[in-house]
């Protein structure tokens, strides 16, 4: 059995986690998605995530196989909802973001290990409401999203020029 666990990331791990991010990109763009297409997230983004101490990556055996965000303040894109509404508007909720997995460690499940611990995180910092959002085209995050009890709760729009219509979830303990 594999040795996996989580950790905040370094700047020292940056230019693992673009690669990542790059191969992710690369696979989004395989199944039709316009998400991450124009760019973003890119290395300053990042590099800022990394530097607020927000960024985690997934350790396989001594390697990096993954990595995501985990916002502890409230994320400006959900304050306006459409076509549904969120169930938890009076108390406070983490929001992860810039999930992706290495193209070396698909097929392992390993999704789903990263979002378990980023909410037992989120846990121990005192949230019991969890909030993401995917692009409508991302059915590998809807899939995921769903299979870990989060409920689709409408569409938010994120600061994207082209597209940035996307489909909300909520996980409230």
């Amino acid at each position: 059995m594999a040795t996996i666990y989580l950790r905040k990331s370094t700047l020292s791990d940056l230019d693992a986690v673009m690669e990542i991010i790059e191969e992710a990109r690369a696979l989004l763009k395989k199944d039709g998605s316009p998400q991450w297409q124009n760019g973003s997230p890119n290395r300053d983004t990042l590099k800022n995530d990394i530097e607020s101490g927000i960024n985690w990556v997934l350790i396989v055996d001594g390697k990096i196989a993954g990595a995501a965000t985990l916002l502890e303040s409230a994320e400006p894109s959900y304050s306006k909802i459409f076509e549904g509404s969120w169930n938890n508007t009076t108390e406070p909720y983490a929001t992860t973001h810039r999930v992706a997995i290495s193209s070396k460690f698909r097929g392992m499940n390993l999704s789903k290990f990263m979002f378990t611990n980023l909410t037992t995180i989120a846990i121990e910092h005192g949230f019991k409401n969890m909030r993401i959002d995917t692009h409508e085209m991302n059915q590998r995050m809807q899939g995921l999203a769903k299979s870990l009890g989060y409920h689709y709760r409408g569409i938010v729009y994120v600061d994207e020029p082209v597209d940035g219509k996307r489909l909300a979830y909520e996980l409230n303990l």
